[in-house]
């Protein structure tokens, strides 16, 4: 069962709906793209833990050009894979488990099967993806973790910059990888709900 927030994405209802639990933007943090624990999962658990026993998040990443850039042309990159693919895209806010332990948010739902992550680098990591020629490494996780998350068949990677051609990549369920990702995400969430109740005192 999965859970579909209808807030949008970046607002005060959005944060509090992904508040203290991990999201596919960050299982990277709990388990590498070559399934192996990730060294940033202690880190990554205190900063879930402050955000909870603080009732919002304590240390946002300040936004740069980078980041503001990405924000900026989504929909324009959006629009670009419609056109490309014939594709409609749907806008989600946030999905969970049922009990909403974990999540992702989606760049877009295709259909009743697919998803959409979209990416906007700078030029030449975009060519860096066209040399590989496959979804980055550093992206697996997320896209494995958000086909896990909504129970979804296929996920597609797009990697957008206006002066080159969009790179789009159709990406499968990994069976294999999604139960190593699914057992370590649990166990993590594990250690957190111990953790959560050993510092309730301290909670604001």
């Amino acid at each position: 069962m999965v859970l579909i927030h209808q807030v949008e994405q970046g607002t005060p209802e959005w944060f509090a709906v992904r508040l203290g639990i991990p999201t596919a933007s960050n299982f990277a943090k709990i388990i590498t793209s070559t399934g192996k624990p990730s060294t940033s999962a202690a880190g990554y658990m205190d900063q879930l833990l402050a955000d909870w026993l603080a009732g919002e998040v304590t240390d946002a990443v300040e936004a740069n050009y980078w980041m503001d850039r990405g924000t900026e042309m989504e929909g324009r990159a959006r629009e670009a894979y419609s056109l490309i693919t014939g594709h409609s895209v749907e806008h989600v806010g946030f999905i969970t488990d049922g009990k909403r332990q974990w999540g992702c948010s989606p760049d877009g739902l295709i259909g009743d099967d697919g998803g959409l992550e979209i990416k906007c680098p700078k030029a030449s990591t975009l060519v860096s993806y066209y040399r590989a020629g496959k979804c980055p490494a550093d992206y697996w996780p997320q896209v494995q973790g958000a086909l896990w998350v909504t129970g979804r068949a296929w996920w597609e990677f797009l990697a957008y910059h206006p002066a080159l051609r969009p790179f789009i990549v159709h990406v499968e369920r990994d069976a294999e990888y999604i139960g190593k990702l699914a057992e370590a995400v649990e166990g993590f969430v594990a250690k957190l709900t111990e953790a959560q109740e050993a510092l309730k005192e301290w909670r604001m």
